[in-house]
Order: C-alpha cells, then sequence, then structure tokens
C-alpha cells in the first residue's frame, strides 16, 4: 500500500512538473512573438519616419539656400476667401488672422532679418487710393513688399498708384483690372523688375468662380538684403 501511495504521488508530480514546464514554454513562445511584434513595428515606425517628406518653412516645395526667406502666398478667393501670405514659416496676413480685406493686401518684411515690419489693407472699390499712396511712399529702401488682391483691387487705382507698385519691381500692376488675381513680391530700392509676380485677368469664359478668376498661388526665396 506504501509502495502504491508513493507511486501515486510520484505521478501526480511527474503530471505536475510536465505541466509547469508546458506552460513556460507556451508562455515563452508567446513572449517571444509579442516581442517579435513590437521591434518589427518600430522598425516600420522609423522607416515610415525616414521616409516621410521634410517640411520646408511655410510649407514651399524645397528649402531655401542660405541667406534667403522662404516665403508663400496666395490671392484672395473671389469675395469669400482672403489673401494668405508667410514669410519664413510666419503667417502675417489671412482670414484666420482676421487682418485682410477687400481690395490690395500689404506685407511689409525687413529685408536683412526678415522680420515682419507691417501689414495693412486698402479697399480698392469702395475706398480711396491716397492711403495707398502716401504709404508705398513712406516704405523704407531695403525692405520686401509683399502684394495680394482680394475681391477687387484695382477700380481706385490711379497712374501714380501703379507707378509706385511698379518701383517695386512689379510688371503686372499696370494691366491690372477690375477683379483681376494678383499677387507680387518685390522691394523698396529693387534695380530690375521681381521675379516674383502671378496676374489671372477676370473673364467671364475663364473665370473658376462666378465674376472672379481662379486664385494664384507663388513660393520662393527672397535674396537676403546685403550692406
Amino acid at each position: 500500500m506504501r509502495i502504491a501511495g508513493a507511486a501515486k504521488l510520484v505521478v501526480v508530480v511527474a503530471i505536475f512538473l510536465l505541466t509547469f514546464y508546458v506552460i513556460s514554454q507556451v508562455l515563452e513562445i508567446k513572449m517571444e512573438a509579442n516581442l517579435g511584434h513590437i521591434f518589427a513595428r518600430s522598425a516600420l515606425d522609423a522607416a515610415a519616419r525616414s521616409t516621410k517628406p521634410p517640411r520646408y518653412k511655410c510649407g514651399i516645395s524645397k528649402a531655401c539656400p542660405e541667406k534667403h526667406f522662404a516665403f508663400k502666398m496666395a490671392s484672395g478667393a473671389a469675395n469669400v476667401v482672403g489673401p494668405k501670405i508667410c514669410v519664413e514659416d510666419n503667417v502675417l496676413m489671412s482670414g484666420v488672422k482676421n487682418n485682410v480685406g477687400r481690395g490690395i493686401n500689404v506685407a511689409l518684411v525687413n529685408g536683412k532679418t526678415g522680420e515682419p515690419l507691417d501689414t495693412k489693407f486698402f479697399d480698392m472699390w469702395g475706398g480711396d487710393v491716397a492711403p495707398l499712396i502716401e504709404f508705398l511712399k513712406s516704405i523704407q529702401d531695403g525692405t520686401i513688399v509683399l502684394m495680394g488682391t482680394y475681391d477687387d483691387g484695382a477700380t481706385k487705382l490711379n497712374e501714380e498708384a501703379r507707378k509706385l507698385i511698379a518701383e517695386l519691381g512689379s510688371t503686372s500692376i499696370t494691366n491690372l483690372g477690375f477683379r483681376d488675381n494678383w499677387v507680387f513680391c518685390g522691394g523698396k530700392g529693387i534695380k530690375t523688375k521681381s521675379p516674383f509676380e502671378q496676374h489671372i485677368k477676370n473673364n467671364k469664359d475663364t473665370n473658376k468662380y462666378e465674376g472672379w478668376p481662379e486664385v494664384v498661388e507663388m513660393e520662393g526665396c527672397i535674396p537676403q538684403k546685403q550692406d
């Protein structure tokens, strides 16, 4: 009887040890699988981060070289969405900032440092051109000037105002008409015509919106003013 009881005890212990061994093996396999999944996921996340395209200032398509300021701008969309002007990742004017308006929107930037100096808009439909002329005359040499239209930027423009804007490097200002869309980046004291300008005429046959052409957008790198 004692021998039989001992034999049963041995069998019970053996079964317990076997069960413990099997369970430990299963847990080890699951742990290895989980760790493998975690490491694989981390590797995939790292690969995704490394292949994600870089973001450049103002969301432009490529980085600017040294001693250049990144900018991106868009005209208004009909009389609904205002223009947007961004320089060096700093949104200077937009509908969200609530500092844009009907007419010509203007942002001034220091040509040496890239720091914003002033923002204003001038109503060229129901307003007066005199404040725009006075403002243009007050701009200091070396200042970067960015302009964008919203709704109508041309009705109240006269020859004096157009000449002052042309002196900033614009070529399209002489032809800017009622409800044309226009964006421009130039500078006070510039010696040549600016390469940064886009202009779309208001044409009922090609307009994207009823009574207005499509939005014009522009981006680029403005050379820093050197002493």
